[in-house]
């Protein structure tokens, strides 16, 4: 029972995957941080002097009733920024290596499949044979 799950464990995608989750957590991170202090100026900017960003209070006056539009832009850039980076950091090299080792894989040449003895034995035969009768002129 625990070696089944060790093998399941030291398989390659289950690693890779835990691989996966690290650097995803370290990237959004960064994403987040770039989306919070970058692009959330730049939005807060076009939402005017007054208003705390990008959006509308329901209830004027209450603060807690603010719809900002600003956080939904935010989070949709950052997830566009996390799937790009994604896609053109780990998936198109992936893809691209998994396509060299396919073609690697496709031109070796299948091992010759050994001729059986009595399949040569017949053959060396008929070729004595062949000469044989090529010398004498006979058939």
């Amino acid at each position: 029972m625990l070696q089944g799950f060790k093998d399941f464990i030291m398989r390659g995608n289950v690693i890779e995957l835990a691989i996966a989750v690290v650097i995803g957590g370290a990237f959004t991170a960064l994403v987040g941080a770039f989306s919070t202090f970058i692009i959330n100026p730049v939005i807060a900017s076009a939402g005017g002097v007054d208003a705390a960003g990008l959006g509308f209070e329901i209830r004027p006056g209450n603060a807690a009733t603010f719809v900002d539009f600003g956080s939904l832009i935010t989070a949709a850039i950052t997830f566009l920024i996390t799937a790009a980076v994604v896609y053109f950091v780990f998936v198109v090299p992936m893809n691209h290596a998994a396509a060299r080792v396919r073609a690697r894989a496709e031109v070796r040449e299948p091992a010759a499949e050994p001729v059986p003895v009595d399949v040569a034995l017949l053959t060396e035969m008929r070729d004595l044979l062949q000469r044989i009768d090529s010398r004498s002129g006979r058939l």
